[in-house]
């Protein structure tokens, strides 16, 4: 599977308050947030009304790490965190970054992949 995906009963603010606080405790911060509803029906798509947000996310350190192992991770960042509501509940996801390197096909940033997607997994599952 691509993505690692978790639900909470909180709400889609709730959720990325805490996403924000687990985050810093790991040394990633959000570069960016991008309200995905608010961004369509501002260009004229009224009809998507199902809340979604995206934040975009960095480790600088790690991010540094990669890059000095192969440019092209660049592609890969930073990484994102999908936050939206599906049938009541809150979702939280995330593409893995040891899929999104498997096409590199670099030993050592699969190793690196690996050590961010726990990280970030047990960032996700201490937001729910």
């Amino acid at each position: 599977m691509f993505h690692y995906t978790v639900q909470t009963d909180k709400s889609i603010d709730e959720a990325i308050t805490a996403l924000e606080t687990n985050l810093k405790n790991e040394k990633f911060g959000v570069l960016w947030m991008l309200d995905l509803t608010e961004k369509l029906q501002e260009k004229g798509i009224e009809n998507f009304k199902q809340p979604y947000r995206i934040l975009e996310v960095c480790n600088p350190e790690a991010a540094a790490r990669v890059l000095g192992v192969n440019e092209l991770v660049g592609y890969f960042l930073p990484c994102k965190i999908t936050v939206y509501e599906k049938e009541g509940l809150t979702n939280i996801g995330m593409p893995k970054p040891t899929v999104m390197m498997e096409m590199i096909e670099d030993s050592k940033l699969k190793e690196i992949a690996v050590e961010i997607e726990e990280t970030l997994i047990k960032v996700l599952d201490k937001s729910i």
